[in-house]
């Protein structure tokens, strides 16, 4: 885990849905997970930089806020994590079409990859889809990159000869996400049935941690459109029951307030 990835993680389990911590609340949890003080001011610093967080001050305290580009991927996650495993398919393809100018190419590859964290999947060049991803996050998505000149998207329905399994094969690499929920199953099988509060917290993150990256890898097919033995819905929903536990359990860590 790196530090500024580890940042990531921490808003989107424990600050969420607020997305203002104080440094020094992030510096007693990182320090649980193995991080230095200076590696996380560095790690923070670093991050206001790029734009990813915004320095505040209230007193004498440093306060880090979460940009509203970054709160949104912290919304995405979790919507993905905490609520998808529950969703039922309607039926319906989200397709997303573009033609964007090579003049834009860095706001095109940029949406590309947000467009795979939302669920979506490209059969053919300049055309994207997916069964669940959310309208209202694509619109603003495009929204935030300026795209609406050069970007079409709908919901229909497929009436395509060949069966659907062969879009989804198409559309989407799930090899590697069957692998990455493969490691996500064992670190969950390797924790203790009742885990003190450190180790309950420590193994919270890290959960999270690896749980939120297979999401660039898994659509977040329905059972319908998931081929056999792809088991992500199963394993999202046993992360859900694990997260449940160890949350419990590290409850008195939560519920510390650091205070130097």
């Amino acid at each position: 885990m790196r530090a500024r990835s580890t940042l990531f993680t921490l808003y989107t389990e424990l600050v969420y849905p607020d997305d203002t911590v104080w440094i020094g609340q992030l510096v007693h949890w990182m320090e649980r997970l193995g991080f230095s003080e200076p590696a996380v001011r560095a790690a923070v610093s670093r991050s206001a930089a790029r734009g990813w967080v915004i320095p505040e001050r209230k007193g004498r305290r440093a306060y880090y806020r979460l940009s509203p580009r970054v709160y949104w991927q912290v919304r995405q996650v979790r919507r993905r994590l905490c609520e998808m495993h529950d969703a039922v398919w309607d039926g319906y393809w989200r397709i997303l079409v573009y033609a964007v100018p090579e003049g834009l190419r860095s706001q095109r590859d940029k949406f590309r990859n947000e467009l795979v964290l939302l669920g979506y999947g490209t059969p053919a060049a300049g055309v994207w889809v997916s069964p669940t991803a959310d309208l209202e996050a694509t619109r603003e998505l495009v929204g935030y990159y300026g795209l609406e000149p050069y970007v079409e998207f709908f919901r229909a329905e497929r009436v395509g000869a060949q069966p659907e399994s062969r879009l989804v094969e198409r559309a989407f690499h799930l090899e590697e996400a069957a692998e990455r929920y493969r490691a996500l199953n064992a670190r969950m099988d390797a924790l203790p049935a009742e885990p003190a509060p450190e180790e309950a917290f420590v193994s919270l993150v890290r959960l999270v941690h690896e749980a939120r990256k297979v999401l660039f890898f898994d659509p977040g097919l329905p059972p319908e459109l998931a081929p056999a033995g792809f088991d992500g819905r199963r394993s999202l929903e046993r992360f859900a029951q694990v997260r449940k536990r160890l949350r419990a359990a590290a409850e008195p860590i939560l519920a510390e307030a650091a205070v130097t």
